[in-house]
């Protein structure tokens, strides 16, 4: 065991497997626009199927499908076999992975449908096996050895298999032009549907906006400020549009004789606002990432406050 290098190893396999997928991108040709077409036109769901590791990697492809708005679920090629092919149903689309394209509990599967007329597109090595030959698409795996080749574990094949079920998946993303609005209904939970939720989402409105005219004296803004404590004071004209801003930065340029001036006067015109559609996560950019940063934003539609987002709004959402 002096001899073993595990770097070496761990280089080697990454080096072989990354040459087998520059490989499969540069072979890639029209039975994948196929494919994504007749999955992007399914009017049922996008069936994965397979057996050992192929079948776990069927299990991630789904997921990931579904996950990114394209009904998708996994059926295990031998539960098939015993009541689970029920599930499959006219509309549906199946994409079933087989490195070899013989795997014994396919032929069920196979037949059913080529019986009812359900498209079959094979993720395979092996063009003339019955997997191949039975595909109305076929996609076909380069035929490169795996990375453990002392034994033949699967490593090369399902990382192509895994990254082919990728590459479908974002065509289909941007075939429909999938929008991460549309992605975080989705992912409610966690940090990631935290990310995506909108500002219209977790703003305040109503009467807990803190806001002003020009003309009034700056007693009255700051009892206003203080009431609705959001340490600011939006300003907005006779038509309600917002023309500037009071924070407690504000306050204490204009200390000297602050009370002599209107709320128009001390306030901060063009200040930053967002919309009621923009995401979390690009409101917090806003706070956070542009000189000066802030705390507290309002929501501005057509010119108008509606609304008013402070930063401890994204952390109970769970955005920061």
């Amino acid at each position: 065991m002096s001899d073993f290098d595990a770097v070496a190893v761990g280089r080697r396999v990454l080096a072989q497997e990354a040459q087998a997928l520059s490989g499969m991108a540069q072979a890639l040709g029209e039975p994948f626009r196929q494919a994504v077409e007749r999955m992007g036109e399914a009017a049922g769901r996008i069936v994965l199927t397979g057996v050992g590791k192929s079948g776990h990697v069927g299990r991630k492809i789904a997921a990931t499908l579904a996950s990114t708005g394209a009904p998708a679920l996994f059926v295990h090629a031998g539960e098939a076999s015993h009541g689970d092919l029920g599930m499959i149903g006219a509309g549906d689309v199946v994409l079933a992975l087989s490195k070899t394209g013989e795997t014994r509990e396919l032929a069920d599967l196979i037949a059913y449908a080529k019986r009812f007329g359900i498209p079959l597109i094979a993720i395979t090595a092996a063009a003339d096996s019955a997997l191949g030959r039975a595909a109305d698409i076929l996609l076909l795996l380069p035929d490169v050895p795996e990375a453990a080749d002392v034994l033949n574990a699967p490593t090369t094949s399902t990382t192509l298999q895994m990254a082919l079920g990728d590459a479908l998946a974002v065509a289909l993303i941007e075939r429909r032009g999938f929008t991460p609005q549309e992605f975080g209904l989705l992912h409610p939970g966690g940090k990631l549907g935290a990310m995506l939720r909108t500002v219209g989402e977790l703003m305040h409105k109503g009467g807990e906006l803190p806001l002003t005219a020009p003309s009034v004296p700056m007693a009255e803004a700051i009892l206003t400020m203080t009431q609705k404590r959001f340490g600011i004071v939006g300003v907005c004209d006779a038509a309600g549009a917002l023309q500037g801003v009071i924070t407690d930065g504000d306050l204490r340029r204009h200390i000297d004789g602050l009370l002599t001036h209107t709320a128009g006067e001390v306030m901060t015109r063009g200040p930053k606002v967002v919309a009621p559609d923009m995401l979390a996560a690009e409101a917090l950019r806003l706070m956070t990432d542009r000189a000066p940063p802030t705390t507290v934003l309002f929501v501005v539609e057509n010119s108008k406050p509606v609304g008013i987002l402070h930063i401890h709004d994204l952390l109970r959402a769970g955005v920061i």
